[in-house]
């Protein structure tokens, strides 16, 4: 079997409280060493992470998520339409839409939102229902990327 070649980004500030939830989602499954998946970490997205995920048949996008009633949301994402490129953070879509237009690569894509509850202050650390979603989150992720490592690699156009 083929192993895919899949990027992990969580991003996000965990000096502030539950925005801390993709680093700390990426970070826990860096040590865990999957196999065919490499993990990045960072404040947020940005223009660069573009040559990164064009190079990748499989990305999935961490962060926390605001508002939710579910401990996390997993949903298929595409390029999208760019916003202002000036910006210093972007959305997953313009990323993908960055990889595409720039470097060619179109990888499936997915983000990963984990509910969190407490933003703002300055603070290290996830609250305790934070702390929960993310173990949720964990759980269905390890789950899913054996689901995945399982299917024949699609071939981009």
């Amino acid at each position: 079997m083929e192993i895919r070649k899949a990027l992990l980004i969580g991003y996000g500030n965990p000096g502030r409280g539950d925005d801390g939830l993709g680093p700390a989602f990426s970070e826990a499954m860096s040590a865990r060493a999957l196999a065919g998946l490499d993990v990045d970490t960072d404040y947020q997205l940005v223009a660069e992470h573009a040559l990164a995920v064009a190079d990748r048949d499989l990305v999935v996008f961490a962060d926390a998520l605001i508002g939710s009633g579910e401990p996390f949301r997993f949903e298929r994402v595409a390029p999208g339409r760019p916003e202002v490129l000036g910006s210093h953070s972007l959305r997953p879509e313009t990323v993908l839409a960055l990889a595409d237009t720039l470097y060619g690569g179109t990888p499936e894509a997915y983000v990963l939102g984990i509910s969190g509850y407490e933003f703002g202050e300055v603070w290290e650390g996830l609250s305790g229902r934070a702390e929960a979603n993310l173990e949720a989150a964990k759980a269905f992720f390890l789950s899913w990327y054996e689901d995945t490592l399982s299917r024949p690699v699609s071939v981009h156009a």
